[in-house]
């Protein structure tokens, strides 16, 4: 059973997970001998303090002291000097005794550092509860700093016999308003959401949080290899970044989106074959180098198809609305397998019903591995 101190700082470091990204959602609570809570706090907009700061700034509000007290902490404490100073000097300065940790920060920067400079300064560290829980809250933030890649959540909505649209392109709703204002709450999580040049062309939509409260958009991810991204599209609507990818050079077009903000990067695939895509795989590595913890992508069955023929897609978030549509648009292009055995095996994490549909989440069967 996990302590339930930590499960409060878990709690706490639940309200940052929309806040937060590309820093971890991590939550602080500092207590006394007897278990009174003299201080808490969650990690802030990238750049401001973490959750260690947080609760030693919530403790001084209060005007307790906490000399003398132990913080439940849900991610190691840092111990370098990034946009902000070293939570584990700050905690030991502050007199902290003790940390209970959930787990260890994958940044190598960090990477066990901070409990080693804890316990250099006298403090009892305990590592282990909830870890589980923090590495799945942060399990964008583990992605790239063990991997050098996102985590990839691709979302889809369809009816129960898997029609994304119609055969003439209509798709809107099929499914309930539930699920659509689910979904931006997923998109509000992710760090970009990633979609084709295809689905910008037929929809021209925004792809932007509007159906839940969030203090930050993510950034906007398109896969455009011959750059035919209008530039009057909806998606420039929205203040944030826009990073096109494309294959092939064309000076104008490129100077006539970045003219709107756009970031172009050139990511062409390495084989005759291939050097008119993009590179999706090299994309990937590209956003983590740009500190993307979560892609979530929301595109239509030939990039969806490609990306998971490529075996990037680490999570499908699935809305199955209860209605057959027939023959229409699928969730993904996939080229036809003459074995089961070649089939994508996924685990079902969770089904849960969502206004009248059900909303499903599966994991591919070796994603946890890193």
């Amino acid at each position: 059973m996990v302590n339930p101190l930590i499960t409060r700082a878990l709690q706490l470091a639940t309200l940052g997970r929309w806040l937060c990204p590309p820093n971890p959602s991590v939550g602080c609570i500092l207590v006394d001998a007897n278990g009174q809570v003299l201080g808490q706090g969650n990690t802030q907009r990238v750049g401001g303090p973490h959750a260690e700061i947080m609760a030693l700034t919530d403790a001084a509000d209060r005007a307790n002291v906490v000399r003398g007290a132990t913080a439940f902490v849900t991610l190691e404490p840092c111990s370098h000097r990034g946009r902000t100073g070293p939570c584990c000097d700050a905690l030991i300065s502050a007199g902290i005794v003790k940390v209970v940790a959930s787990i260890s920060d994958p940044n190598p920067r960090v990477a066990g550092q901070g409990f080693a400079r804890l316990r250099a300064a006298g403090m009892e560290v305990e590592i282990g509860p909830g870890a589980q829980e923090s590495r799945e809250l942060n399990i964008g933030f583990f992605s790239r700093m063990r991997r050098g890649m996102p985590w990839v959540r691709m979302k889809v909505a369809a009816s129960l016999d898997g029609v994304t649209a119609l055969s003439n392109g209509v798709s809107q709703w099929i499914t309930s308003a539930q699920s659509r204002a689910d979904g931006h709450a997923w998109r509000a999580r992710s760090c970009a959401v990633l979609t084709g040049i295809g689905t910008i062309q037929a929809d021209n939509p925004r792809l932007d949080v509007r159906l839940v409260d969030t203090q930050r958009q993510p950034q906007l991810v398109i896969v455009d290899s011959t750059l035919k991204t209008d530039i009057n599209s909806n998606l420039f609507e929205i203040e944030r970044p826009v990073l096109i990818y494309s294959a092939q050079f064309d000076a104008a077009k490129k100077m006539a989106l970045e003219s709107k903000g756009a970031i172009v990067i050139s990511c062409p695939g390495n084989s005759p074959e291939t050097k008119s895509l993009v590179d999706l795989r090299a994309m990937l590595h590209d956003l983590a180098t740009r500190e993307i913890n979560e892609v979530h992508v929301e595109a239509g069955q030939t990039l969806n198809g490609a990306l998971l023929q490529q075996g990037l897609v680490d999570e499908v978030l699935i809305y199955l609305a209860p209605t057959l549509l027939g023959k229409g648009r699928g969730m993904a292009l996939l080229p036809p397998i003459f074995t089961l055995e070649d089939g994508t095996t996924l685990e079902f994490q969770s089904a849960v019903h969502m206004g009248p549909d059900i909303r499903i989440i599966a994991r591919r069967v070796h994603a946890n591995i890193f």
